[in-house]
């Protein structure tokens, strides 16, 4: 069989950086060169970054795109480019979610997405037209389809189309944000289309954060008999560079012209395929870290402050923190008032020694004192309004500390806080980036446990994982008061909120009562107004709170 030089490129764009993201582009394409890569494949939208959003409708924005593919063009690179950017073929008329197939200094043709995701965090019904054909492009004994993200993803697709016509190599360039376990998922899914319409698959995934999504990467090539031979690591930019061997050509000529793959070349490459995704907790944590990293460099933040209270949310997050920005880059406040326990105060300066990050105390004793002298008639009786000053001053003091000196404010909570609004609204919600929004209380425990398994040690003590949660805003406050067990709770969540069961489905699945299941129904719809105004933070799951997910406020509906 032939043999065809294949580069995957997984870069980590900048939305609206076409500047920067073009001359990643560029770097990537002169590695394949000397590699001696007869194609070079970039992600999904990789000109403008993805999503792109409502820029979209800025008819400059397109025409950047325009122009930085008639750049890449005119470099006239010995070897075929497939890269993605938004297209308008003409002034006023509609986007493409397209892909430019450039061969030897000539654009061969332009791919456009057929299939359009609509779904969850997708809105890409509200940009782009959907394309109509699927075209195989020509060049010696390659016979070549190209596809993008969605179009792989469903049996009978453009994908079959182009085999159908003879394509003996699919080629499909995404931006498939990542979801746990997403990673073996679509790594099953295409090794499936390949071994179906017995044409190899060569897989460029993006990655890196963009607001609360975050793309893991994974590139893979796939033999026609859906085995993976080559696959790039995840969670950071990587490039693989492997021969494919295609099967014959076959059918007749195609429209769309390549530069055919350069004969009598070097000795074959030995396929580098790096181990398939972790799963479970390492997955996870990896794309936390990547998220939040991402999250603060892209928008300019080079420290982060964190309120460290010696409880198990603060502890994993400020971990996360000092792996994605760097032990020195983060600061924390452990900020004990009356109720604050000793081995609380303990604990975080054990978490803060171990982690090797700045750590201040800043006691709220007398600010809280002096909001009873200021307005007693908010703590004449004990309960939410003289709990959550408490909180809210922390936020001040936190919030206070990054306009001074431009720190990224890390929030604590968690999603089945946030889910049933235990939490404190312009207090602990308070902040630029919700690290551990999307993670349930119960995974929150098992990822600190796999923190301390990297570390080698109990980075993170022992005595916070072991410990009953509190938030410690009233004396002998713990969180079980309120709520039931989180082993129940995160239940109740995943039917619920991340799989829309309805309340008697949700019993019937979770074990719990049905008195139990209605009041944290209820807490959820109610609590609809607080997440509105949380900060971004990392999507983990299918159903997060935020795209995913959009619940009116006002609302009467109940089930």
């Amino acid at each position: 069989m032939p043999r065809v030089r294949v580069a995957l490129c997984q870069i980590n764009c900048r939305v609206g950086d076409i500047r920067r993201n073009v001359s990643a582009i560029r770097r990537g394409t002169e590695k394949a060169l000397k590699a001696g890569a007869d194609i070079v494949c970039f992600p999904e939208l990789a000109v403008c970054g993805y999503p792109p959003e409502d820029l979209l409708l800025k008819p400059g924005f397109t025409d950047m795109n325009a122009a930085a593919v008639r750049e890449l063009k005119s470099a006239a690179y010995p070897l075929t480019m497939i890269l993605g950017f938004a297209e308008r073929a003409r002034r006023g008329g509609p986007a493409y979610n397209a892909a430019a197939v450039i061969s030897g200094g000539a654009v061969a043709g332009i791919y456009r997405k057929n299939l359009l995701p609509n779904y969850g965090v997708f809105d890409e019904n509200r940009y782009f037209e959907p394309g109509s054909e699927a075209p195989v492009f020509q060049g010696g004994g390659l016979r070549l389809g190209v596809t993008i993200c969605e179009d792989i993803w469903f049996e009978g697709g453009p994908a079959a189309e182009q085999a159908k016509n003879g394509a003996n190599l699919i080629i499909n360039i995404s931006a498939s944000p990542y979801s746990a376990g997403k990673p073996l998922k679509r790594e099953k899914m295409l090794s499936e289309r390949a071994a179906q319409n017995g044409a190899p698959i060569a897989f460029c995934n993006l990655v890196g954060g963009q607001d609360e999504l975050v793309f893991d990467g994974h590139s893979a090539l796939f033999d026609a008999r859906g085995c993976v031979t080559a696959r790039a690591r995840g969670f950071r930019e990587d490039a693989v560079v492997a021969d494919i061997e295609i099967p014959a050509a076959k059918g007749g000529g195609a429209e769309y012209r390549l530069r055919p793959p350069r004969p009598g070349r070097k000795p074959p490459v030995r396929a580098r395929a790096h181990p398939p995704a972790a799963t479970g907790e390492g997955e996870v944590f990896s794309a936390l870290v990547l998220g939040t990293r991402d999250y603060a460099r892209k928008n300019g933040f080079k420290t982060a402050v964190i309120g460290l209270s010696g409880g198990i949310d603060s502890a994993l997050v400020a971990a996360i923190g000092a792996e994605a920005l760097g032990p020195d880059k983060v600061t924390a406040f452990n900020m004990p008032s009356v109720f604050s326990s000793r081995s609380g105060v303990r604990d975080s300066v054990t978490v803060a020694k171990n982690l090797g990050i700045n750590l201040r105390s800043v006691s709220i004793r007398a600010i809280v004192d002096a909001y009873k002298r200021g307005v007693p008639e908010i703590f004449k009786q004990p309960g939410p309004a003289s709990e959550n000053i408490q909180a809210r001053i922390r936020g001040n003091i936190l919030m206070g500390f990054s306009n001074r000196f431009g720190s990224l404010v890390l929030t604590t909570g968690n999603k089945s806080e946030s889910a049933v609004g235990y939490s404190t609204l312009y207090g602990d919600t308070a902040g630029g980036f919700a690290v551990i929004k999307d993670v349930k209380k119960t995974l929150v425990y098992r990822l600190a446990l796999h923190y301390n398994g990297l570390r080698g040690f109990d980075a993170i003590p022992r005595t916070i994982i072991e410990k009953p949660p509190t938030a410690e805003l009233r004396r002998g406050q713990k969180d079980s008061d309120d709520l039931p067990p989180y082993e129940i709770l995160d239940e109740i969540i995943t039917q619920y909120v991340e799989r829309d069961k309805s309340v008697a489905e949700t019993v019937k699945l979770c074990g719990a009562s049905r008195k139990t299941v209605v009041r944290i129904a209820r807490l959820i719809d109610e609590n609809e107004y607080k997440r509105r105004q949380s900060p971004p933070g990392v999507r983990l799951t299918g159903k997060a709170f935020g795209k995913d997910r959009r619940m009116p406020i006002t609302n009467f509906y109940r089930d």
